[in-house]
Order: structure tokens, then C-alpha cells, then sequence
């Protein structure tokens, strides 16, 4: 990448205040996938502050694509079309180029093409449901996509995740591995959600909301919402499920 700039020591030790407890009863799961024992608290190794360098060679033409890049010829996968855009930052606010950034979700019915998915809601057979791109020189991504539906699961008697994408991020090492989601803004499910509810803090939720973004839409084709992600720091985004790493 031109110009790129690495960083070279120990990140910024996790806010525990601003992210989720790891133990959240109402988030059912949670229970077996949190700590038992008190977390030690270790010094960055070389492996970990170093990590995995990817390059445009392992992607695919249609991998950003969404829309097309598990449909038939001459078909397209069903569903509101968007384009989601951002930026990927380091822990002091600047652009971090050749992040390999993958993203997962439901269709528009809120079904996962997975042998384990029990919601009875339509397949579309023109949707995988998952994607992957590379950060540009100033960090930034975008893919385009469907706009997934929301899902009940069996957490609660009637528990329904809002509709979202999940993100997976490879920063400049290995501590820096994000894995997060991405709500709709205006979703009247996100206050509702048992997995929403673990964040205390009202301003690292809204970091989880994309807004609407018109001025990158397509007219007659595709919305945009744009999303920001902040790799290990003060002010990451939220680790999806449990604290990782110390």
C-alpha cells in the first residue's frame, strides 16, 4: 500500500467500561462462552501486535458483490439493494489500508444458507449470504448487498434479532481481530435485542448503527448506509458476544 504507515507497538489495553460484560445472563449464551476464572492481564506479544498480510490477488471479481456473486446467470439475488461503505480506523483515528474485511448475513426473509438455520422463512437461491474485500489506501470498503431480514431465535419466548451483517476484520495484527455487527438505523428492534442490551453505553450502541446515507446512493438501484469500523482502542467497536483478548 503507498504511504502506509504500521503500527510497530502494544495497542491501547480494552476500555472495559465501554465494552459488554462478558457474563449477561439475559443473553442466554453468554453464560457457557464467558470467563469462569479472573482474566490475566499479559503484555502484547510480537505475534500478536504483527499479523496476516493480504493482498488483492485472494479476492474474487464478484467477492464484494452480493447481489450477484452466488446467483445464476442473468439473475440477482431478491431483496431491498445497498450499498454499505465506511472506513476502517486504528485506535488513533487514521485509515488502515489492506484490511481484509469479511461480511455474513441473512437474506431478505431473515434465513442463513446453513445446514443449522431453523427459521422456516423462504431460501433464496440466488443469495450465498457472505462476502469479502480489502480496505483501500485511506481504509475504506464498500460492498454491495441485499438489506437482510430479522429473525427470531431461541433465546427468550419471543426474542427477534434486528436485522444486521456481521463483520469479521483483520487489522495490522492479530490482536487487533474484530468481530462485530451492523444494525439498520430506525430498526425498532435494536432496543429490544438481548444482545444489544449487554452495552451499557448508549454511544458505543449508536456506533453499531449505520445511518442512511443518501448522498452515496444509486438512484433507481441501491440505498447506502455507511459504517465505520475502529479496530482495538479506547473506543473499538463492540467485539460481537464476549470480551476478547487483554
Amino acid at each position: 500500500m503507498r504511504n502506509a504507515t504500521y503500527e510497530t507497538g502494544a495497542f491501547f489495553v480494552r476500555d472495559r467500561s465501554w465494552h459488554p460484560k462478558a457474563y449477561t445472563p439475559d443473553y442466554k449464551t453468554s453464560v457457557t462462552r464467558s470467563p469462569q476464572k479472573a482474566l490475566l492481564s499479559l503484555e502484547n506479544t510480537v505475534s500478536e501486535i504483527t499479523g496476516p498480510v493480504f493482498g488483492h490477488d485472494i479476492l474474487g471479481e464478484k467477492d464484494n458483490d452480493l447481489i450477484y456473486n452466488f446467483a445464476r446467470p442473468g439473475e440477482s439475488a431478491i431483496g431491498e439493494r445497498i450499498i454499505v461503505h465506511g472506513k476502517v480506523l486504528d485506535e488513533r483515528g487514521r485509515g488502515v489500508p489492506g484490511v481484509l474485511v469479511e461480511f455474513w448475513q441473512a437474506n431478505a426473509a431473515g434465513r442463513y444458507r446453513h445446514k443449522n438455520e431453523g427459521y422456516m422463512a423462504p431460501l433464496d437461491p440466488n443469495f450465498g449470504g457472505c462476502g469479502r474485500t480489502i480496505t483501500d489506501d485511506d481504509g475504506g470498503y464498500a460492498f454491495r448487498t441485499v438489506k437482510p431480514g430479522p429473525y427470531p431465535w431461541p433465546n427468550g419466548v419471543n426474542d427477534w434479532r434486528p436485522a444486521h451483517i456481521h463483520f469479521s476484520i483483520f487489522g495490522y495484527g492479530f490482536a487487533q481481530r474484530l468481530i462485530t455487527q451492523m444494525y439498520f438505523e430506525g430498526d425498532p428492534l435494536i432496543p429490544l435485542c438481548p444482545i444489544v442490551r449487554t452495552i451499557a453505553d448508549e454511544a458505543a450502541i449508536e456506533q453499531l448503527v449505520a445511518p442512511l446515507d443518501m448522498a452515496s446512493t444509486v438512484p433507481m438501484d441501491a440505498r447506502a448506509y455507511k459504517f465505520d469500523i475502529v479496530l482495538r482502542g479506547r473506543r473499538s467497536t463492540m467485539f460481537e458476544n464476549r470480551m476478547e483478548g487483554n
